[in-house]
């Protein structure tokens, strides 16, 4: 699997767009596979398998959108909060128990958690191994929306028309500026938005935009 998402990422990032990731069957990733987990040494987590992945998956050009129907347990956890937004189902559950298992949440967990859903609560995830439920998720924002399963497809498509409709550009480096280093700003503000001042989709949005309010009077 981190083959293939290192295979999609090279796509999207040579081809950028708007990424949906969803789970084959009833989860949408359950974790690592424990047996295989329990033979890994020290050399095999200094490889960062997950954690370069997930890594690229949050640095990817465009928003992504994680579809979380069922588990998201451990490193499916960590999938799920590098994506920018999260969609899930009544039966979503969401989680790092790695702790009980005598390692811990070492691809992104351990830092991003805290930035999602605050301290209090991401302690209690990481050190007490609480699950939450698709409406404690929501309740938090960990989760944007919570949909019935078979409507989960409709609802990412529906967000990923919503990010789609905004300027490509601008919603790049919206995304860019978002997540750069605080001591990065104010420069790199001004400096993405002299680029997109620049650019003949500004010029035409905005047009439209003066326009429409003419014909309305306003």
């Amino acid at each position: 699997m981190v083959a293939a998402l290192h295979d999609a990422c090279a796509d999207v990032e040579q081809d950028p767009r708007v990424v949906l990731l969803i789970g084959e069957g009833p989860a949408f990733a359950a974790g690592a596979d424990i047996a295989q987990l329990r033979d890994r040494r020290r050399d095999d987590a200094l490889r960062g398998i997950n954690s370069g992945i997930f890594d690229r998956i949050h640095r990817l050009p465009m928003p992504t959108v994680a579809l979380v129907d069922g588990y998201a347990l451990g490193g499916g956890a960590e999938l799920a909060y590098a994506c920018d937004f999260r969609i899930g189902t009544p039966r979503t559950r969401i989680g790092n128990p790695e702790t009980g298992l005598g390692i811990l949440a070492a691809a992104g967990a351990a830092w991003r958690l805290a930035e999602l859903v605050g301290e209090p609560l991401a302690k209690e995830i990481l050190l007490a191994g609480r699950v939450l439920t698709a409406d404690e998720a929501r309740a938090v924002r960990l989760l944007n929306d919570v949909v019935e399963p078979e409507e989960l497809p409709a609802a990412g498509h529906r967000l990923a028309d919503r990010i789609t409709a905004q300027a490509p550009l601008a919603t790049r480096l919206t995304k860019a500026v978002f997540h750069a280093p605080r001591d990065a700003h104010p420069f790199i503000d001004d400096l993405a938005q002299a680029v997109l001042f620049e650019t003949a989709d500004k010029h035409t949005r905005m047009t439209a935009f003066l326009d429409r309010r003419k014909a309305n009077g306003s």
